[in-house]
Parts: C-alpha cells; structure tokens; sequence
C-alpha cells in the first residue's frame, strides 16, 4: 500500500471520528442544558410555592430570561428550526390530551349551568373586545380578519391549565371548582373550533386574506381524511397495545413510544392543527418563546406599549366577569361565585402565548406587542390564587362548627326540623311525623314546617313587593289556596293534640335549579338539626309509585350534597292514611342497623320514635356472621380487620349499647338480631320483611366496608336512598310501607381548613 494514501486515510479517519466526537460532545451540552432548565425551573417553583404560584409562571420566567442571555442567544441560534419542530409536535400531542378531556356529547350539554356561564362569557368578550381591540393597533397594518381572530383568543379559556390550577389549589372536589372545570372545557372546546374554521379560511400566513376555494376544498378533504385515520387506524393500535399492557402493570415504553407516534403521525397528516395547538414540554416552549421574542425589542419606554397590555388584560377579564353575572343572575347564582367563575375562566395558557408568537414570525405584529400579549396572558394567570383564597375563605365562614345531628342533640336541647312539603298531598304524613318525632313535650319540638315552590313565570308575575322581613309576598292565587290549606292542616292538629310540638310556616321560593340553596340557607340560619324532605314519587290509587317529577330529585340530591345538618327522605306509602293514636298501638315501625354514621342517626331518631305510646317499635340489627374456611369468609374477616373499621365498628357497639340500654333493656323496643354473610343474604333478609311494618327507618350508607352491603349500588335505581332504602322503596315492595332515609351531617369544617369537599355555590 502506498504510504501517502495510507497518510490520507488515517487523516480522513481521525477528522470523521473528531467530527463525530464534536457532536456528541455538542449534544450532550445541549443535553446538559435542557436538564438545568429544567432544575431552575423546579428550583424557582418551590420558592414560588408559599405564593401558590402555578408551576407555569417558573416555568415562563426560567425559560424567557434564560433564553434572553447573549452567550446563550449565541449558542442556540444553530438550533431555532429544532427547536420549533418539538415545540409543534408537543403542542400535537398536547391537543390530544385535551381532547380525552372532551365529551363528545358536550355540544348536547347546552341546557347546562356550566355551558350558559361558558358561552355568555365567550359571548361578551367577544362583543368587546371586536369593538375595542381595533383602537389599540395590534396588527402592524389594519386587519379585520386578525382582529376578530384575536377577539375569539381573548374570549377562550385554557382549560387544561385551569384543571391543572383548580387540582393543585385544592377546590377540584368543591362544587364551584367542578363548576369551572366543566364550563372552561366548553369554552376552550368552541373557541378552538372557531379558530380552526377561521384557519381553514383565512391564510395568516398571507396577511389573513381569503383563502381560494380550491385550498379551503384541499385542507377539508385533509381534515376527512385525518378524521378517518383517527377513526380507523387509532382505535386498531390502541386497542393492540391495551391487549400487550394487562391491567395493574406498567405500560411498556416501546408501546407507549409506539401510542404517542401514531398520536403525531394522524395530527401531522396535513398543517391544519398548526392554527389550533399547545404545549407539552413546558420548559423547552418557554425557552424557544424566549429566543423568538427578545426582551430587548420591547418598547417599554412607550406609552401604547404598556397600554395595550393592561388594556388586552383588562378587556378579557371584564369580558368574563360581566358574561359570568349576567347568566349567574339568570341562574340565581350568588354575586361573588359568579365573579369567582369569570376571573378563572379568563385564565390563558400556552396556547395563546404560542399563537402570540406565531404572529410575529408572519409579520403582523411586532416583537414587543407579541410580549405585551404574552406578559398579559400570564397576568391573567397570576391573580388565580388570590381568587381561589376568596372562594376557600367564604367557604369557611359557611362551614359549621359544630355537628347539627340528632346523634349529638342535647336532651335538654329541643329539636328543630325543617320539614319540607310540595303540597296538600303530604300534609297527612307531615302530621304523623310530627307526632312520632316529638319525643318527651318537655323539650318539645319546633317543626319549620316549609312549601317547596317552584318559581314559574306565572308565579314571579305575582310576586309583591312589601317592607319588613318578609319582602316578597306571593299574591298567585292557586299557590294562596295551597298554603292556606296546609296552613289550616297543620295548625287543626297542633291545636288538637299538639304538646310538645311548636309549628313555624316557611316558604322556599326559587326556581328548582336553586331551590336547594333556598332550603340549606333557611336551615343554617333557624339552626335545625334534620332537613325532612318528601320523596320526589307520590303514591298513587292504586298503591304503587309513580314517576315523580325529576326536578324534586335533583333538589333533594343536592340537599344531600350541600346541607349543614342532617337530612331525611320521608317515602310516603301510607304513612298520612290515618292518624297515629295516642291511646293503643296504631304502627308497627322498625329500624335498620348494620353500623356507620347514618345508622347511628337513624337509631338517634328512633329513640324518639320509641317514645311515642301509639307507635311499636322493632330494632333489627345485621351482623356479620364470618365462619368457615371458604374464600368468601376469609375475605370478609380481612375487611373486617382494618383499623378504619374497627374503629368504627367500636363507635356502633357503644352507640347500640347506649340505646338498648335506655329502650329495649325495659321492654319498651323489641330487638331482632340477624346474622348474615354477604348482600346477597341482605338482600332477601329484606324482602322477608315485607308486610310486617308500616314504616322503616334506615341509614342512607356511610358504612365503612360493610359485606353486608357491597355491590348493592350497581343496582340502584334511587341512589339517593341509599341501598337499602332503596330496596325497600322499590315498586315491587309492599305498597303500605313507608320508608324513613336518614344521612347524618358530616362536620366539614377542620381545624387547619377544609376538606377537599366543601360547597359554596
């Protein structure tokens, strides 16, 4: 071999394996780089955390001043194009996340609270800001197109960053936290639509001009044909890889791999989702947002500069708080929650930070307004805590500070009910359980005895408008001669054989969607310890139940969820037909016990049931019988050995021991004990029981996993009742059987704040 080409070689060799080790070596700076971005950004995060500060506003000022930094201005300028490629894949894949958030149904939903909060926020700022944007000369040239574009922006909602913020400020559990998830995903779904229409019209890349019919035919049949692939070829993949990942077991990473290219392969058939995109690796978006809009090009010596900021912020938060009060009155919404609800819905997000940028790179605005856009973006960001402080706040002065339940009612203490009625037709039973649940006359009982109306047209055309406490007198004449007759009902038995028993008439008057908050607020200022609602099906001739009227359910569902006492389902199935005696036994009345907190309040009222001389009473109590060496045993002695339980299954034993002392022990209750294995048994144990009694008084749940019980709630019809109310008011149950359901109010409110459940709205 010649010795010069040997020389050649051995150089051709050493400069390919130089250049190669010059860019491993380059990528593992870059690689070093990403990692400590991603440490500041953690770092920052936990210094911002005593402010609740999301982990995004670490994340955007890690990312725009890192970025901003000449010597690393210079090192990443070869890198702008990869940069942008991994920001748009993520901000593909982060669309589809959004997307699983997404019912397809939601466009059904429009009926919903949440979905007129939502579009009438949309609505308003749109209307202002296509009014007002145009005077602040955002585009570099006057653009109809672009304004309007930008007003649906300002109107959106970035709904998976206001999940994120709800979740991490602790109220994703509360009603209002619920409240603005869902209405953040209706707005986030319709303005992202809007963009994506606007896309497939105008050309942003060409000053917004119309695009020809020819491009809008080629990026529809595009769209058909992402949606086909997205129809067939993604279920076929993903289905394939749950069969190779059993349940309970880590997902391999080569599937997983496999999932997120398919995800990107389908979204990148065609540049549609460009238009309509967010992010998913937060820090290295910020930095690339940070390398396309140099902190050195803002104006901040202008005037315009800063007053297109706040008034861009300004617009899109008055925008959402007036659409928010305006459907909040409609609604009957309190005046703070509504506020609340549209200071979170203006929260804006990567997406519309990435869009702010994409303006500047098709020239239509300049750097510093596409910063002015992104600092007010994040504005709306800021206040978020602040917001949900306020809403954690009213929510512990609500919350109560003590139990309102029969179980810890002093005997010295009268009672106080809120005894709720929908009309004449439940005046017979309200009187007899008055008569069962006045316990000894001294103390008595103080009964708010209160009409559910519901506030119609007709009947707010008649409302009068008076002086004093009572503001609003309802003149209609048919709801006049309602509570007259209950009036007359109520006060003929009082004065007959009242002792003991106080009568106060009451009157919730609201529409049925907030009809709840009517009932909680009048039993949290008279003080009650039991809510008695009547059960939303009426009996019929015949005997058997009829459909009800399913607004009556949904109030007496959220009674349940939000009420600060104890709350009762009173099922009228002949409980009114005569009335209890005084002088001989007239009803046969029994009480379920298998244990947990509403069973404890259900054995509560019993006792005063017990006291009552026309009225025999019957405790029948389950117990769990775990013998044997099968399977099933075994399992049920495992339940019953955890701390939770047996802690409460102690809590029961002195509960029960304290009533039986005081009731069966002399002979006055009867005691029924019946030893079972599983809800099956429970189950039939029940349906024995038919005929023997007129009235059953049970616990809705709360049991702490109970044998006795489990998988009773797949078939439920009435889950409001609970499971064995439920059976016992089912239609093909005795017709002459009344049914009590008891739930027993949780203390909310805890020494360091709230729980992660708690209602404002």
């Amino acid at each position: 071999m010649d010795i010069g080409n040997l020389r050649n070689m051995t150089n051709a060799a050493l400069c390919t394996n130089g250049g190669m080790t010059y860019k491993l070596a380059t990528i593992a700076v870059y690689m070093l780089g990403f990692f400590f971005i991603v440490f500041l950004c953690n770092f920052l995060h936990l210094l911002l955390r005593p402010l609740s500060q999301p982990r995004l506003i670490s994340e955007c000022i890690v990312g725009l001043f890192l970025s901003n930094l000449p010597m690393i201005r210079k090192h990443t300028s070869g890198v702008q194009d990869t940069l942008q490629y991994i920001v748009e894949v993520a901000m593909v894949l982060h669309m589809f996340v959004v997307g699983l958030e997404v019912d397809p149904n939601i466009f059904l939903e429009i009926h919903l609270p949440e979905a007129k909060v939502a579009y009438s926020g949309v609505l308003t700022t749109f209307v202002m800001a296509a009014l007002l944007t145009p005077f602040l000369y955002i585009p570099l040239e006057t653009n109809v197109p672009f304004n309007l574009c930008l007003s649906i922006i300002i109107s959106s909602t970035a709904s998976p960053l206001l999940t994120r913020l709800i979740t991490d400020l602790k109220i994703g559990k509360s009603d209002i936290g619920r409240f603005v998830v869902s209405a953040g995903v209706h707005t986030d779904l319709v303005s992202t639509l809007l963009i994506c229409i606007g896309f497939i019209i105008f050309d942003p890349e060409k000053k917004f001009e119309y695009r020809s019919i020819r491009a809008m035919l080629i990026m529809i049949s595009l769209l058909i044909i992402e949606t086909v692939l997205a129809a067939k070829l993604t279920p076929w993949i993903m289905n394939w890889v749950n069969r190779e990942n059993p349940e309970d077991k880590p997902m391999k990473c080569s599937h997983l791999i496999l999932a997120v290219a398919c995800v990107v392969v389908v979204c990148s058939f065609s540049p549609i989702w460009s238009g309509a995109i967010s992010a998913i690796f937060y820090p290295l978006f910020f930095f690339w947002v940070g390398t396309e809009a140099q902190l050195t090009h803002f104006e901040g010596g202008k005037l315009g500069t800063w007053g297109k900021l706040f008034l861009l912020f300004l617009i899109a938060t008055t925008g959402k708080v007036v659409g928010s009060c305006v459907s909040g009155i409609m609604l009957g919404f309190h005046w703070q929650d509504s506020i609340a609800s549209g200071l979170l819905l203006n929260i804006k997000g990567h997406f519309h930070v990435y869009l702010a940028i994409m303006a500047t790179n098709m020239n239509l605005t300049s750097i510093s307004t596409s910063i002015s856009m992104v600092v007010a973006t994040f504005l709306t960001i800021i206040y978020a805590p602040m917001v949900v402080a306020n809403i954690i706040q009213r929510a512990r002065k609500r919350s109560p500070t003590q139990r309102m339940a029969l179980q810890w009612l002093s005997p010295a203490n009268e009672l106080r009910i809120l005894l709720c009625l929908h009309g004449p037709q439940n005046v017979s039973s309200a009187i007899n359980f008055m008569g069962i649940s006045r316990g000894p006359t001294d103390p008595g009982i103080l009964v708010y005895v209160t009409d559910m109306i519901e506030l119609t047209d007709r009947i707010a055309a008649t409302l009068a408008h008076t002086q004093g406490v009572d503001t609003v007198t309802v003149t209609d004449p048919t709801v006049v001669e309602m509570r007259e007759q209950i009036t007359n009902g109520v006060s003929c038995y009082v004065n007959e054989d009242g002792d003991g028993i106080t009568v106060r008439r009451m009157l919730a008057l609201s529409t049925l969607n907030s009809m709840h908050q009517d009932i909680c607020i009048l039993a949290e200022d008279l003080m009650v310890s039991l809510i008695i609602l009547p059960f939303h099906k009426q009996q019929e001739v015949g005997g058997r139940l009829n459909m009800g009227h399913s607004g009556f359910r949904h109030v007496n569902r959220k009674v349940l969820r939000h009420a600060p006492c104890s709350v009762g389902i009173l099922v009228d199935r002949g409980l009114g037909t005569t009335l209890i005696s005084r002088s001989a036994i007239s009803l046969h009345a029994a009480v379920i016990f298998i244990g947990g907190k509403d069973d404890r309040e259900a054995l509560a009222y019993a006792g005063r049931v017990a006291r009552h001389p026309g009225v025999k009473l019957t405790v029948i109590r389950f117990l769990l019988e775990a013998t044997g060496d099968s399977v099933s045993s075994i399992i049920t002695i495992a339940k019953s050995n955890t701390s939770e339980h047996q802690e409460e299954m102690k809590v029961d034993d002195e509960c029960f021991a304290d009533f039986y002392d005081r009731h069966v022990a002399g002979g006055h209750v009867a005691y029924m004990e019946k030893y079972l294995v599983n809800s099956g048994q429970t189950f039939s144990t029940l349906r024995s029981l038919e005929g023997q009694y007129g009235l059953f008084i049970v616990g809705r749940g709360g049991r702490v996993n109970s044998v006795l019980t489990v998988g009773m709630n797949d078939w439920e019809e009435c889950p409001e009742l609970g499971p064995i109310g439920d059976i016992l008011s089912a239609s093909d149950f005795s017709v002459t059987t009344s049914v009590l359901i008891i739930q027993q109010h949780s203390l909310k409110g805890e020494l360091d704040g709230l729980q992660d459940e708690f209602s404002i709205m």
